[in-house]
C-alpha cells in the first residue's frame, strides 16, 4: 500500500491513534454498545477508521458531530466530498483524509486485508466493534494484544437500546429526523435528539423517503425467500441476492444506486451444486399488456443473457393483489415459457400456484436425482418449528409486534413469542413500522 493524496491536518498523523474495525453487516442490536464508546472519546483522541461498511460510516459520523480529531482512509480516492460534516471537520483542521493506492493492481491478497494491515501498523491500538469469526477482521487480529473488543458473544442475544417513546411519529419528528440526516450527522446523533431505537430510526427514514414501490418490491422479496426451506446441511443455499433493481446501498442506507448486478434476477440459489434464478414480481392487478408491463424484451433478453453465461436457469415469480407480503395470487414461470405466454400459446394460469401459503419446493426449479432429493418441507413440519408459520396475521399481533419490538426484544425472542421464523418476523416488522 501506498499514500496517493492526503487532505485536511497531516499533523494528526503524529498522534496516538486508535483504529476502530468492524465486520461486514454489523447487527443494528450491536449499535448501541458502538456508540458507547464513541461517546467516551475526547478532543484528546485520535481515532482512524474506514467508511467502506455501513458501521464504519456511521461511526465515521458519530466522530464527526462529537468533534474528535479523526483519520480516514479511502481507497483510489475519496468520494464523498459533499458530505456537511466532513467539510466542516477539514475546515477546523481536526480530520486527516488518506487516498491509499495499492503497489501492484494484481499482488497478492484481497485489498481491504492489504489495507487493513498497512493501517494497523500505522496505529497504537485497536478497537473492535461487531466481529464475524468467519471474516478476514477475525483472522487478521487473531493473537494480537492490544485489541479492545466492545461486543461480546453474549451481546448478540441483546435488542437495541429500547425506545423511550412510544407513541406514533409526529410531523415535527419527521422534520428533525430528515434535517438531521440530509445533515449528514448519523443514526447516532438522530438516536440521541429523538430518544428513538436505531432500527426505528432507520425503518422511519425509509419509509418517508424511499420511493413507495421499491418498498414494496422488498416486500415481495421477503415474502417469496421465506417460501425456499433454506437448509445449508442439505446443500440448498441462497448464493447471491440483488435486492431492487433501483436499491438502497449498503453502506448508504438512502443512497439510490442501480449497479450493473442489479440488472440480474433478485435470487441466485444453489442446490448441491445446481442452481437457478428467481426475478420477483409483484403488481396490485394483472394490466391487459403483460409485455409491457412484466415481460419487456429489453428485460427477457438481459435475464436471457445471465442463463446462458451461468448455464442456470430463470423463473419469474409474480405475486398479484393483496399486499406484497401476502398477496393474492402467485405465479412461478420459467424464462423459457414467458414467449408462450406472450403468444397466447399459454395461459399465464397455467403457471398459477395452488396456494400462496405453501413452501416451494426443489423440484419445482430443477431435475434431481431421487437420491439427493430435497425433503419437500410441508405447511405441518415447518409448523412442527414455528407454530404460526403462514397463519394470517391479526390486528392484536401486529399491536403486539410492535410494542415488543420498541421496547427491546431482539428478533430471536419475537421468533419464540410468535412461533414464526426470523424472516417473517422481519418482514411484518416493516410492514407495519412504514
Amino acid at each position: 500500500m501506498r499514500t496517493v493524496e492526503q487532505i485536511g491536518n497531516a499533523e494528526l498523523l503524529k498522534r496516538t491513534k486508535t483504529l476502530f474495525l468492524c465486520s461486514r453487516r454489523t447487527p443494528i442490536e450491536m449499535y448501541g454498545q458502538v456508540f458507547q464508546w464513541t461517546d467516551s472519546l475526547s478532543e484528546h483522541d485520535c481515532v482512524v477508521c474506514f467508511n467502506s461498511t455501513e458501521m464504519e460510516e456511521e461511526v465515521l459520523k458519530a466522530l464527526l458531530v462529537a468533534r474528535i480529531p479523526t483519520i480516514l482512509f479511502v481507497m483510489n480516492r475519496f468520494t464523498d466530498v459533499n458530505n456537511i460534516q466532513v467539510e466542516q471537520a477539514l475546515k477546523e483542521n481536526r480530520m486527516l483524509i488518506v487516498v491509499l493506492k495499492r503497489n501492484e493492481s494484481r499482488g497478492k491478497g484481497q485489498t481491504p486485508r492489504l489495507r487493513n494491515e498497512y493501517v494497523l501498523s500505522l496505529c497504537q491500538y485497536v478497537v473492535c466493534g461487531y466481529v464475524n469469526k468467519n471474516g478476514s477482521v477475525f483472522s487478521i487480529l487473531a493473537g494480537r494484544t492490544d485489541v479492545r473488543n466492545l461486543i461480546n458473544d453474549k451481546a448478540v442475544l441483546l435488542a437495541a437500546e429500547p425506545e423511550t417513546k412510544r407513541e406514533r411519529w409526529t410531523v415535527a419528528q419527521d422534520k428533525v429526523l430528515l434535517r438531521m440526516y440530509y445533515a449528514d450527522m448519523g443514526i447516532h446523533a438522530i438516536h440521541k435528539q429523538l430518544h428513538r431505537s436505531y432500527s426505528a430510526i432507520y425503518a422511519r427514514i425509509r419509509s418517508i423517503t424511499l420511493p413507495e414501490d421499491v418498498l414494496k418490491g422488498r416486500e415481495f422479496e421477503d415474502y417469496v425467500l421465506e417460501l425456499f426451506s433454506l437448509h445449508e446441511k442439505d446443500g440448498f443455499i441462497l448464493k447471491e441476492w440483488q435486492g431492487d433493481k433501483t436499491t438502497v446501498s449498503t453502506s448508504r442506507p438512502l443512497g439510490i444506486i442501480c449497479p450493473e448486478s442489479n440488472r440480474h434476477p433478485d435470487f441466485v440459489f444453489d442446490y448441491q451444486g445446481k442452481g437457478f434464478a428467481v426475478e420477483c414480481k409483484w403488481r396490485e392487478k394483472l394490466l391487459p399488456d403483460i409485455e409491457k408491463d412484466l415481460f419487456s424484451n429489453d428485460k427477457i433478453v438481459i435475464y436471457r443473457q445471465f442463463s446462458t453465461d451461468r448455464n442456470i436457469p430463470v423463473f419469474i415469480i409474480l405475486g398479484v393483489g393483496g399486499e406484497p407480503s401476502n398477496p393474492e395470487l402467485l405465479y412461478n414461470i420459467p424464462l423459457s415459457e414467458i414467449p408462450s405466454v406472450l403468444s397466447h400459446a399459454k395461459s399465464i394460469v397455467e403457471f398459477l400456484r395452488p396456494s400462496t401459503e405453501t413452501p416451494f419446493c426443489i423440484t419445482d426449479f430443477i431435475s434431481i436425482d431421487d437420491s439427493k432429493q430435497q425433503k419437500a418441507y410441508t405447511i405441518e413440519e415447518k409448523r412442527a418449528q414455528y407454530p404460526n408459520a403462514y397463519r394470517p396475521w391479526t390486528k392484536e399481533d401486529d399491536d403486539r409486534l410492535l410494542q415488543l419490538s420498541v421496547s427491546g426484544k431482539s428478533i430471536t425472542e419475537l421468533c419464540e413469542i410468535f412461533g414464526r421464523n426470523q424472516g417473517a418476523i422481519s418482514s411484518r416488522l416493516r410492514k407495519i413500522q412504514k
